[in-house]
């Protein structure tokens, strides 16, 4: 059965009523919660509950790496709290799911950005050493999304959503790849909520701008990151579209950010498979939101793209995507990149 949040809220001024969520007797009985927010925010998002938590303790998150999350869970576990909240954007959320993860306590997500779908999928990006990894958590109990907030971060992390869930739709056409291929079992219900979550996005014509996208942009995501714990996996969110962005971030880290490079990713392997539909829907949409759809778009030449692509299968071994399916040699993949950056050129 799908652990199903407890409660969901989209809507201005949601922070501000986190102490009526926090008094849930299902959420904590004695009121020992801890609150961790992010270093750019944290002050106002503190000013904001604070009075309505008064027994609350706040914790800073300064990044988002694997030892910044032990830290703040050996905290947790010290303080004996009953439940964490995790306030801020995608590194304070995913340091908080795994900080509650190792102290055994549950956690709950209030976004004040939505660039992509982890806001309660079961998997933490940090970084360590190494680079970045994903970790499995526990999905958060409680999710809320405070418009207010989101208006007032930098649009191009908000838009970057958009190519974050637009890219379900490649990962989907991966997952059937799969099945058919390599008789992979597929759950068509994490495959139908993750498709929802994309068509209720790519045919917009409003933005960010607008309460009313934002609202159905934030359903998305979080459908989308529910469709993740449905699969027990990132199936249905992630194909050879991430799989090209996280070789990005590997060999060319801090070129662009998650959303967009995943944005990206799909349109090129929608151009992979000669799906002219598809390919034409997605730029469209990336386009509309003012997203970049050529890597030449962030700064990458076809050259650097092609290595991304090269080495893309090595980073999720064992997944088959349109790119283990046509097994391409450098020689083609470049000729494939060329042609492709030549196809959505403005």
């Amino acid at each position: 059965m799908l652990p199903a949040p407890l409660s969901m809220e989209v809507r201005r001024g949601a922070i501000a009523q986190l102490g009526s969520l926090l008094a849930d007797s299902r959420v904590a009985t004695s009121g020992r919660v801890a609150v961790a927010v992010g270093p750019g925010q944290g002050d106002r998002i503190t000013s904001v509950i604070a009075p309505s938590l008064d027994e609350a303790r706040f914790f800073r998150v300064p990044d988002g790496s694997v030892d910044e999350a032990v830290s703040l869970g050996a905290e947790l576990r010290k303080g004996a709290y009953e439940a964490v909240v995790g306030i801020g954007g995608g590194k304070t959320i995913d340091v908080t799911k795994y900080a509650a993860s190792l102290a055994g306590i549950p956690m709950v997500a209030v976004a004040t950005n939505l660039s992509h779908d982890g806001i309660c999928s079961p998997v933490a990006s940090l970084t360590h050493d190494g680079g970045k990894g994903s970790f499995g958590v526990p999905m958060p109990l409680a999710i809320m999304v405070d418009l207010d907030f989101v208006h007032d971060a930098p649009a191009s992390l908000v838009r970057s959503g958009v190519g974050d869930v637009v890219s379900n739709l490649s990962a989907i056409e991966d997952w059937q790849l799969g099945a058919s291929e390599r008789g992979e079992p597929i759950d068509g219900l994490a495959c139908a909520m993750a498709r929802t979550a994309a068509e209720a996005v790519i045919g917009r014509a409003d933005s960010i701008e607008a309460d009313a996208f934002l609202t159905v942009l934030a359903e998305a995501l979080i459908l989308s990151g529910m469709s993740m714990v449905v699969a027990g996996s990132s199936r249905p969110s992630s194909g050879g579209d991430h799989e090209i962005l996280h070789a990005v971030d590997q060999l060319f880290p801090g070129t662009s950010n998650h959303g967009e490079l995943a944005g990206i990713g799909a349109a090129f392997c929608f151009f992979l498979r000669e799906d002219s539909r598809r390919l034409n829907q997605v730029v469209d949409c990336l386009r509309g939101h003012e997203l970049p759809v050529s890597p030449t778009d962030v700064g990458l030449t076809a050259a650097q793209f092609t290595e991304a692509v090269m080495l893309a299968p090595a980073t999720r071994p064992g997944r088959y995507t349109i790119l283990e399916h046509l097994r391409l040699s450098e020689p083609e993949i470049r000729d494939r990149v060329e042609d492709y950056v030549r196809a959505v050129g403005r």
